[in-house]
């Protein structure tokens, strides 16, 4: 596969498992055209184009050929100034990477992961906050995360690469909707009474179960075994963690649990407050759940995948 095939690939999946739905996302893109197409020429200079065919800001092809053909690739949950060394020496010891995926995203595509948060939005309405509401809660916390990527050095990794002649790309909320999706599915599917159930239900997933091994398995944060489930809500997709007015609103909407990769203290605390039982699925496992649903349809194409920096692989096509 060509660099710009994977790329398209894990684009249309993350579409085909967005909350949004598809209708919701066209929508999105169609709005984003129509915003270009007002600009004056000299806006248009510094407009991402990527964005009228793809809407996750957080996944994109950060350096290196599009049409470069990858024989073999190194994939990772951070893929930092060390791993793209280690991909240097995978070379010198004759096993050559044309391309190094990251999933939690570095460059242009971690300074623009504040407007893939939008998606959160939409998450909230789907379980029963009005719109207008979830946009309001959405506003000052997409901002904060604005503001605190602003200062960091995003492209240090990146300058690594381009010097060593290795392309590299980032693929994060296009996974994050795979385990989001996976997930969801799963439990409206098998109904957990217990948040015991939701326990067992994960750990019977081979990702979640070997992080128990390493501790870093599922844990109730806020709750018991027997409590009761209620309404489970998955939010592991959306950039990063939400805003801490949500959980009022979610709470109000019926929403008894909510299953997510991690949570901030002020909005464990909010949750309590609201009486929303918390189950942390564990961060790198839930990655890697969503990267292999990934990286297994690239497999099958024939490109050796080699991984690193805390996935947990396991395939399943």
């Amino acid at each position: 596969m060509k660099i710009k095939e994977i790329y398209d690939y894990v684009v249309y999946r993350g579409i085909e498992k967005d909350p949004r739905q598809r209708e919701g996302v066209e929508e999105m893109l169609a709005r984003e055209k129509k915003k270009y197409d007002e600009m004056k020429e000299n806006e248009k200079k510094d407009f991402d184009l990527e964005s009228l065919t793809n809407p996750y800001s957080d996944t994109r092809i950060l350096c290196g050929d599009p049409e470069t053909r990858v024989k073999r690739m190194m994939v990772g949950v951070d893929m930092e100034v060390g791993e793209v060394l280690l991909a240097d020496r995978l070379a010198e010891k004759g096993r050559p990477v044309e391309l190094i995926i990251t999933h939690h995203p570095e460059g242009k595509a971690l300074a623009g992961l504040h407007y893939v948060m939008h998606l959160q939005e939409d998450i909230l309405a789907r379980y029963g906050v009005p719109i207008n509401v979830a946009e309001g809660i959405m506003a000052s916390r997409i901002s904060e995360v604005k503001r605190g990527l602003m200062p960091l050095n995003h492209n240090r990794a990146i300058d690594a690469a381009k010097i060593l002649d290795i392309a590299m790309m980032s693929a994060h909320t296009v996974a994050d909707n795979q385990v989001s999706a996976f997930l969801q599915e799963l439990f409206d599917k098998e109904e957990p009474r217990t948040l015991g159930d939701i326990l067992r239900l994960l750990k019977d997933i081979p990702e979640y179960g070997e992080a128990a091994k390493q501790s870093a398995g599922p844990e109730i944060v806020l709750g018991g075994k027997e409590r009761r489930a209620g309404k489970v809500l998955v939010d592991m997709t959306g950039g990063t963690g939400g805003s801490d007015k949500a959980y009022a609103r979610l709470s109000q909407a019926g929403v008894g649990t909510i299953v997510c990769m991690h949570i901030s203290e002020k909005n464990r605390k909010q949750a309590e407050k609201h009486h929303i039982n918390i189950v942390i699925a564990g961060h790198i496992a839930s990655d890697s759940v969503g990267m292999n649903l990934l990286l297994d349809g690239i497999e099958q194409q024939g490109v050796e995948i080699i991984t690193c920096s805390g996935i947990i692989r396991n395939k399943r096509g």
